[in-house]
């Protein structure tokens, strides 16, 4: 199979075809979308034993504070994000969101603190406009994108006895943490988390060694690789969004029901309250509430319920009341899963909906989230 130069590859291209990837436009990106088992095979593996994931493709960010303290940097970033990171201790991460001027959301990205900065990773499609508002607006910071290195994800219940074969410390690690381990004589710094749901491990290091520790993991009988196609499946089984999909720059974080990612700090009353972009109706939002939320939905039957589906209070559908996001069918579920955004009065969880599938009507109920419980180390 041959390169398309209109794509950019990671450096687990040649370890994908070797193991039969399908492979597909993604971002910017040459990435798998499914493997020879299928997507519900891979599915299912990941939920049981242990997945290896290529997210080489996210964008890694490094951001120092020109003076050298990285407390100046979280307050830096502060600027930008909703989220509490001046409170963030070194082999830590958090979730957040960089928020525009009506509190939509440019991007959902982790920040991990170090002892002397702050660590990022971005989503692909957005790592360029990201570092962009990065460097634009953090005149007194250092914003570097790491562009040497890979990122992989191991991810399952057994990923734990994997990890822990190659570096003993892996074992201590819970959700959340960052560290550096060593795997197959590679320097990682490995962060206790991932976006399927199940527990597991993001691995940043460097790419010339990334397709050498893949081929090591992979070693291990428990362990196969991954797709997109799955991916998207867990995620959402899981309750967690897409950008682009399920969060956008006409969506805040509140409406998405991520305000749970906004500490008490920065929050009205708070000891650093808002500063930072669309901060104002984010604060009004948490305060008096939105018009519509995020929320989970298992429509009946086997079909699936796709993006930009419309939503209905009635049979008839006459009375629109939102739009599906995301849609799929559910492999540990064995049914059709979604999320979308409802107008606020439909959203009580077990509220009856229904769903626009080919012009008739789907029952469709409103469930919590995340579908599938999760089993992260706490």
């Amino acid at each position: 199979m041959g390169t398309d130069s209109s794509l950019l590859y990671t450096p687990l291209y040649t370890l994908h075809q070797d193991f039969g990837g399908k492979m597909v436009p993604f971002a910017g990106y040459a990435m798998p979308l499914q493997y020879a088992d299928g997507i519900m095979a891979e599915h299912r593996h990941v939920r049981e034993q242990v997945g290896l994931f290529d997210v080489s493709h996210m964008g890694q960010v490094r951001i120092r504070a020109r003076s050298g303290s990285v407390e100046d940097a979280a307050r830096a970033l502060e600027r930008l994000v909703p989220a509490d990171i001046v409170a963030l201790k070194p082999g830590r991460q958090r979730y957040t969101q960089f928020t525009n001027a009506s509190g939509g959301i440019l991007d959902d990205l982790m920040v991990i603190a170090q002892e002397d900065c702050l660590l990022l990773v971005v989503n692909a499609a957005c790592k360029q406009a990201d570092l962009a508002h990065m460097q634009d607006n953090l005149a007194d910071c250092l914003v570097e994108p790491l562009e040497d290195r890979a990122l992989l994800a191991l991810q399952g219940p057994l990923a734990q006895d994997v990890l822990s074969s190659f570096d003993g410390d892996a074992a201590s690690m819970r959700f959340m943490d960052v560290c550096m381990l060593e795997i197959d004589g590679a320097r990682c710094l490995v962060s206790r988390s991932g976006y399927t749901g199940e527990d597991g491990y993001e691995i940043s290091l460097s790419a010339k060694d990334a397709d050498r520790v893949a081929r090591q993991l992979l070693q291990h009988q428990q362990v196969r690789l991954i797709g997109l196609g799955a991916r998207d499946s867990l995620r959402l089984e899981a309750g967690l969004c897409l950008y682009g999909a399920d969060i956008d720059q006409t969506t805040t974080p509140v409406e998405a029901a991520l305000e749970w990612s906004i500490q008490k700090s920065r929050r009205a009353g708070g000891v650093r309250a808002g500063g930072f972009p669309g901060a104002d109706i984010i604060l009004e939002q948490l305060e008096k509430g939105v018009t519509r939320r995020r929320v989970g939905l298992l429509p009946e039957g086997r079909a699936p319920v796709r993006h930009g589906a419309p939503l209905y209070a009635d049979a008839a559908l006459a009375e629109p009341v939102g739009e599906v996001t995301s849609g799929a069918f559910g492999p540990t579920l064995e049914a059709p899963v979604a999320m979308g955004y409802v107008a606020t009065p439909h959203a009580a969880v077990g509220t009856e909906l229904v769903a626009e599938l080919r012009g008739r009507g789907v029952p469709t109920r409103v469930a919590s989230m995340p579908m599938v419980p999760a089993r992260f180390k706490r």
